[in-house]
């Protein structure tokens, strides 16, 4: 079978290629997923993501190497298998990140045609705002894009400790003032999750020229001379090969691409050759540069009943999906994390290097079951750390998982950064508005107050905020992967499309910036005029 684009992996970035690439005429798109059809209920339940995002049936469940600032303990580091990738099972938490993310892709790394202003009117089209249209939402686009509205006491007072604690407030994230405490956005539409399948594929496979395979694990890439002429792949038991009479892309994310390209010969010489296999192509950078957000929890105790732990009882439980199946309403439609922030941790940085995000509960994890509590917890994720990873074959089989080595907390930066995390959301939490609710703290504990105790709660705790990034990284040097239009350096005909091919990971949730980089690149695959650049004002740039 011969295609003009084959697509390798129908995650977050390969749901709007497919989308966008088929609705060219002529074109045949053949798109390959490992996992299922989206078919699973508790995907579309916003809550049930908690159910989905450990199950092995929808989940790649790797998990890093020893690592060894964290205690040599191995992070569980889930990525989705399924159709709309991670978009399916993450916790649907809409961010772009800071605008100066992207102005520092473009002055740091030589990609001019990156900058927030060229990015701006993607985010725009991409999205379907509940907040309505205004210089920097959208309110046309496929994906649908909602404000938190679950009405909770701790949520109005997480929100007016901010404010207290001096760390600003801001009506929309996405928006004006992208710094401060806030109402968070997420991907849901009629009380549903809005996966990238929803928003993107689905809609499109109505077409006769779009071919979806699931169950479908790429083995290789085929490479011609200096071309990628196709691709083989594993089904059933069954091996086929098929031909891409223009491009193979590969968006399978951070982890699967670059595994991908270095089963296929193509990466770092050295190391493919030491696995036994062949190397096709030098590239040195492939699986290089791995960048995250470690992440933390604090967790406080609730003296007053207005936690949400009264949701895991069998009987509301029952009441809250019944709720959800006759009117998509009640609690089933958050995914509890509907409050948040982006700060600064100290005065040195110039635009926020710490997230929040606040839920109106506690919990626990007991015999592999999240067992929730009368309590409330602040998530601090790390959003610039300096530590960086790799990614490295196992074995020439494209079917053994990688070995992950993320390296959190490997510098001091980052080790003193996260400190810093946690005292300034510790001073947070103490503000007069949370004095009616606060309790003892749970986590790290009353007691922890040294910067040693900190590093060594940190040591224990820290884990992944699930964005892995930058492995196939964009630029000009020859650490570099991509070019700016994502096309692979020293071959023809191949490209990489999704979080793998940011040179810096964004201050904020990846899911976004991934269909944003997905929605441009169809523009670079088609030869298409990119839409014009918007500048907006910003709160920092008056």
């Amino acid at each position: 079978m011969t295609y003009d684009y084959i697509i390798c992996g129908a995650g977050s970035a390969g749901c709007v290629l497919a989308n966008k690439l088929s609705a060219e005429p002529g074109v045949r798109v053949l798109v390959l997923e490992a996992g299922p059809m989206d078919r699973n209920l508790m995907i579309h339940i916003p809550a049930g993501v908690y159910a989905v995002y450990t199950n092995p049936k929808l989940n790649w469940n790797y998990e890093t190497e020893d690592e060894p600032e964290l205690n040599n303990r191995n992070v569980f580091t889930p990525r989705g298998k399924v159709v709309g990738g991670s978009s399916s099972i993450n916790s649907m938490v809409y961010m772009r990140g800071h605008p100066l993310d992207y102005d520092r892709w473009a002055d740091e790394f030589g990609l001019e045609q990156w900058s927030y202003d060229q990015c701006l009117p993607y985010f725009k089209a991409g999205e379907t705002s509940d907040r309505g249209a205004d210089e920097w939402r959208g309110a046309d686009g496929p994906l649908g894009v909602t404000k938190g509205a679950l009405d909770n006491p701790l949520f109005d007072a997480f929100l007016d400790a901010g404010e207290e604690a001096g760390q600003g407030r801001s009506e929309d994230l996405n928006g004006y003032q992208p710094e401060g405490v806030s109402r968070l956005d997420s991907t849901k539409k009629n009380g549903r999750r809005c996966s990238a399948a929803v928003a993107h594929l689905r809609p499109a496979l109505k077409r006769a020229n779009l071919t979806l395979e699931t169950d479908a694990m790429v083995r290789r890439i085929l490479v011609e001379g200096n071309r990628a002429s196709g691709i083989e792949y594993q089904q059933h038991g069954e091996v086929f090969t098929v031909r891409a009479e223009r491009e193979v892309i590969l968006a399978g994310g951070a982890i699967n691409s670059p595994q991908l390209m270095m089963v296929s010969g193509i990466g770092p010489a050295d190391h493919v050759k030491s696995v036994g296999i062949v190397p096709k192509l030098d590239l040195p950078g492939v699986g290089r540069n791995l960048q995250d957000h470690p992440t933390v929890i604090i967790q406080v105790a609730c003296t007053k009943p207005v936690s949400i732990d009264w949701v895991a009882k069998p009987h509301h439980k029952l009441m809250a999906g019944a709720e959800w199946l006759l009117a998509r309403t009640g609690i089933a439609t958050s995914n509890i994390w509907e409050a948040g922030g982006l700060v600064r941790g100290n005065r040195d940085v110039s635009y926020p290097n710490l997230q929040y995000h606040f839920g109106p509960v506690g919990f626990s994890h007991e015999n592999e079951k999240i067992k929730l509590h009368q309590a409330f917890a602040l998530h601090i994720d790390q959003l610039r750390p300096t530590s960086r990873g790799q990614i490295n074959l196992k074995s020439p089989d494209p079917f053994d998982k990688p070995a992950l080595h993320f390296n959190y907390l490997q510098t001091e930066h980052d080790r003193r950064e996260l400190i810093e995390g946690v005292r300034c959301a510790r001073d947070l939490l103490h503000q007069s508005a949370f004095d009616a609710f606060r309790g003892a703290e749970i986590l790290p504990g009353d007691d922890l107050t040294s910067d040693a105790d900190i590093l060594a709660f940190l040591r224990n705790a820290t884990s992944t905020d699930y964005h892995p990034c930058a492995t196939c990284r964009m630029g000009t040097d020859e650490m570099a992967v991509v070019d700016g239009e994502l096309r692979v350096h020293g071959i023809e005909g191949l490209r990489v499309v999704d979080a793998s091919v940011m040179p810096q990971v964004i201050s904020a949730n990846l899911n976004a910036p991934t269909q944003m980089i997905a929605a441009r690149a169809a523009d670079f695959i088609l030869g298409k005029q990119q839409l014009a650049p918007l500048k907006t004002k910003f709160h920092f740039s008056e």
